[in-house]
């Protein structure tokens, strides 16, 4: 029963009549029926610039059936109506609440996101009941404190506002298990944040907090951590007492060492990639004991310790974009679903291996274990003499590797005497990369029969020449890194191409050309200005698994995308568009393409 208070003196021939005829312009007559059954009203999505007041008071005055002397049925009985719980109005132009909010006392779910609101009205206090907030995507600058008497407040959720700091008083918020902050310009994370106790799911991605309080470790209950996109330096030494941390994210930070985790048996997930991490080492690994997922992506390692094998349980390793040149063979002995290394100068693995994926190079390493020891040892002052720092031609590289190399000389043509060291040697791969090359030098072409992978990643390019079309068995092209904002349509014509790398360019739209390379299995096309892709041609490219679209200028991603079923890997990271909510985007490819494909027009 609803509490109808002031309902007795109410003279239904004045004072609301003309409220009630401007509130059913907005909120249909037939909607607030309906939630005075339910106890739920939805008025997402309906241009709304204000809270109607018949929607405040819905639960306060005579519904306007009972003035109209309608006939009401045993189930319509207007006096029994249900008090409303759970009210959404997100997607409006609201500005602002009213404290007319504090008519609903009997909220437990209020979700105002995508709105124009600055800030809260005190008059919230009074939603004792209220378990779910969801005011993100707003423009809050701050929090007023009376949000600290919400007391069975479970889930709040403030990303994407404007919020720099965080009212006294925040952790009597006892109850609160899962907590969203991202998106904000917060610095600091106060201490007494550990006293949030009943805290499941933090989120501080994307603030510019340069530390985090040691105090955090006193949250016995925290299973997921996000501090992604931050300053972060250093990580309090304490975070390793974590016992319930399921879940770690310190990806895009300024870390230079990995910390240690005696304590975080149950750590499933850990995300350190795009730091500075020079060192990997036996401390950092053996206590992992449950880790899934380990991404050291884009860091400074060298190298990795044989005790990475002590990871019994990892499925998913990315250690692509570091500086190694060797890798343990005992790392064969994994059971990986998945083994990222792209973007490393290993010179031990030969490409033609690396590029048949996960398992043939897991076999590969495997296969070279009895030959561990001074084999081994071997291979990496090998791989010393072949690293592209010499200013002479490497010899050596051609005749034995069957690379020609002329990388890191900042020259802006690569000279003949490099073409002709070749001689009659077979070459698979060209290395240019890290010069000043404004362009592709012709002579390539005279490789045309025999090289699968070309580099020319950190150059001046800002065209393609034909000559590199020419190339009939090229596999693996690196263009990372240049200032190329289109490519010519004659590398339809590179039939055997299976990834291409053209991040770090100024493309605006994923090049035409390459939908209609069929063998294309990796397209890596981050950092650009992508502003769309097509969905249906991309369909076609029946062979595509990896798409990386971070750091474009994506405003909407199609739904007809979630169709590409073969994609097991889809960065969108880093992108303007609203939706998919980073929420969506953490639980990865499979989840982003049911998502989109559940929103597909029928």
């Amino acid at each position: 029963m609803s509490r109808l208070k002031g309902a007795a003196g109410w003279d239904p021939r004045a004072g609301f009549r003309a409220e009630r005829r401007e509130c059913t312009t907005s909120v249909p007559q037939g909607l607030l029926k309906a939630a005075r059954k339910s106890g739920q009203l939805n008025l997402s999505g309906r241009n709304l610039s204000e809270v109607p007041q018949c929607v405040w008071r819905i639960n306060v005055d005579i519904p306007e059936e009972a003035n109209q002397n309608l006939s009401f049925g045993a189930t319509e009985r207007w006096w029994e109506q249900t008090d409303l719980t759970k009210l959404i109005i997100s997607n409006n132009k609201l500005q602002s609440l009213t404290d007319d909010l504090r008519l609903l006392p009997a909220l437990t779910f209020l979700d105002i996101h995508d709105n124009q609101l600055t800030s809260l009205p005190s008059a919230i206090r009074e939603l004792e009941n209220l378990q779910k907030l969801n005011v993100s995507h707003n423009k809050l600058k701050i929090l007023p404190e009376e949000i600290t008497y919400l007391r069975n407040l479970k889930g709040l959720y403030l990303q994407h506002n404007e919020l720099t700091c965080i009212p006294e008083g925040f952790e009597q918020l006892s109850s609160l298990e899962d907590l969203d902050l991202s998106s904000n310009r917060l610095t600091t994370v106060p201490a007494s944040f550990s006293s949030l106790s009943s805290l499941v799911r933090l989120n501080l991605s994307s603030n510019q907090l340069k530390s985090l309080p040691a105090e955090i470790s006193r949250m016995k209950r925290l299973k997921h951590l996000d501090c992604n996109s931050n300053l972060l330096e250093t990580i309090p030494s304490e975070l390793a007492g974590m016992e319930s941390l399921e879940l770690l994210y310190l990806r895009r930070n300024k870390l230079h060492s990995l910390p240690q985790f005696p304590s975080c048996r149950l750590l499933k997930e850990l995300h350190v990639g795009e730091n500075q991490i020079e060192i990997l080492g036996a401390e950092h690994l053996k206590h992992l004991n449950s880790i899934l997922v380990l991404d050291l992506r884009d860091n400074k390692l060298k190298s990795v310790p044989d005790e990475i094998t002590l990871l019994q349980s990892l499925e998913r390793l990315d250690l692509s974009n570091n500086d190694i040149s060797s890798l343990p063979y005992s790392l064969g002995n994994l059971h990986l679903k998945f083994l990222a290394l792209e973007g490393n100068p290993l010179r031990t693995i030969r490409r033609e291996i690396l590029n048949k994926g996960t398992q043939e190079v897991l076999k590969y390493l495997r296969s070279k274990i009895r030959d561990d020891g001074p084999t081994q040892s071997d291979s990496v002052t090998e791989t010393a003499m072949t690293l592209p720092s010499e200013s002479r031609i490497n010899v050596h590289a051609i005749t034995t590797l069957k690379i020609l190399d002329y990388s890191d000389k900042q020259t802006t043509r690569i000279p003949d005497e490099v073409f002709d060291a070749v001689k009659s040697n077979i070459i698979t791969s060209i290395n240019f990369s890290k010069n000043q090359l404004c362009e592709i030098p012709k002579r390539i072409v005279e490789l045309k029969e025999m090289v699968s992978d070309v580099n020319l990643s950190f150059n001046k390019l800002s065209f393609i020449s034909l000559e590199l079309c020419m190339l009939q068995k090229l596999t693996f092209l690196d263009l990372r890194n240049n200032f190329l904002n289109s490519l010519p349509e004659q590398m339809e014509s590179l039939i055997r191409l299976q990834m291409i790398n053209l991040s770090f360019n100024r493309f605006k739209i994923l090049p035409e050309v390459l939908y209609r390379i069929p063998t294309l299995e990796t397209v890596l096309i981050s950092n650009n200005q992508v502003g769309s892709v097509d969905p249906q041609k991309m369909k076609m490219m029946e062979n595509l698994t990896t798409l990386d679209l971070q750091n474009n200028d994506l405003l909407h991603i199609p739904p007809e995308l979630g169709n590409c079923v073969n994609l097991r890997t889809l960065l969108l990271d880093g992108n303007p568009f609203r939706v998919p909510r980073a929420a969506i985007l953490m639980k990865g490819t499979a989840a982003i393409l049911e998502y989109l494909r559940d929103r597909i027009p029928t």
